[in-house]
């Protein structure tokens, strides 16, 4: 497959890159971004050429698939184009800086037939195979996942993250999106609303919240999802802790490696297992460029993420003004 990257100053580009290039029926045929010094390095090491305009780049190389990222506030403009130009494609999750944008270019791929990925890449998590392979209904779900602080983002100039005019939001919208998903997945798609949000930028005082907790209930279950940039700690370092109860079993994760499931007459047990998104992008590539060749749809798509984006801008609605 010929294979583009669009955005490549985005610090996620390694989560696609690498895997791309361990495929050998994969070729990286391009790669893009508006600071062309920033997309230099990485095309040499995929031995392809740079190109400052994802458009020239398409025109030039013909793409069978594209990874494609950017800032928030380009996300809708770069999907339109490449479901006009009917060129499959996975986009870094929000795709979008609202709800309103999300669901047009969702609406936009599924009138047009194009395979249009989004990484919600926990969904390959073992702790989900789990779960819904003992078919139980969920009665509650709690995902607080804290990640580094803002100051990670000026280190990988990419200060737009911090910017809500550019962003649309902070760890709720960046990160909390993810474990929305991780909701709707386990409810099986029941219709969640959001019941209580808190938001709050005490930490750094920016436009964007640096901490959000979101309630939501739906399916006949209690979610909560909290989300933000507070733990000194590298890159891809979180503070996890997620619980699930179903109807037979309690679930608890308080690392990056371990499942504790206890059964309703006490039996413990504690698997080894990752459980942070970042260890299931490599998962993500290879699984999503074979689907797409395969002619299946993706394990997520525009929609899912639509779905995912509005339940975070209800949780901002219901939490207005807390920025100032």
């Amino acid at each position: 497959m010929r294979v583009v990257l669009i955005g490549v100053s985005h610090w996620h580009t390694p989560f696609f890159l690498d895997p791309c290039l361990e495929m050998a029926e994969v070729s990286i045929v391009g790669v893009s971004d508006p600071d062309l010094p920033r997309a230099e390095p990485v095309a040499a090491k995929a031995k392809c050429k740079a190109f400052p305009d994802y458009r020239d780049m398409c025109a030039a190389v013909k793409p069978d698939f594209a990874f494609a990222l950017a800032p928030h506030d380009e996300m809708a403009a770069l999907a339109r184009f490449l479901i006009d130009a009917r060129i499959p494609f996975a986009m870094e999750k929000p795709c979008a800086i609202n709800a309103a944008e999300a669901a047009d270019v969702a609406a936009r791929a599924t009138a047009a037939g194009v395979f249009a990925a989004v990484p919600y890449v926990i969904r390959y998590s073992p702790m989900v195979e789990t779960i819904l392979s003992l078919d139980e209904p969920v009665h509650y779900a709690m995902f607080k996942f804290i990640g580094g602080m803002v100051d990670r983002y000026r280190q990988q100039r990419v200060e737009w993250v911090i910017d809500r005019a550019r962003s649309g939001g902070g760890p709720l919208l960046n990160l909390g999106v993810h474990f929305m998903d991780m909701c709707r997945v386990l409810l099986k798609g029941a219709d969640l609303s959001v019941t209580g949000s808190m938001i709050s930028n005490r930490k750094e005082g920016l436009s964007i919240e640096d901490h959000a907790v979101v309630l939501m209930q739906g399916g006949g279950a209690s979610c909560m999802v909290e989300t933000g940039y507070l733990y000194p700690a590298p890159n891809s370092v979180f503070d996890l802790h997620y619980s699930i109860r179903t109807d037979g079993h309690y679930f608890a994760a308080r690392d990056d490696s371990t499942l504790e499931i206890v059964t309703n007459d006490r039996k413990r047990e504690v698997r080894s297992m990752k459980l942070t998104n970042v260890h299931f992008y490599p998962t993500f590539v290879r699984d999503t460029l074979t689907r797409v060749q395969d002619g299946r749809t993706p394990i997520a798509d525009l929609n899912d993420n639509a779905a995912a984006v509005a339940l975070v801008e209800a949780a901002y609605r219901l939490g207005a003004g807390a920025l100032g």
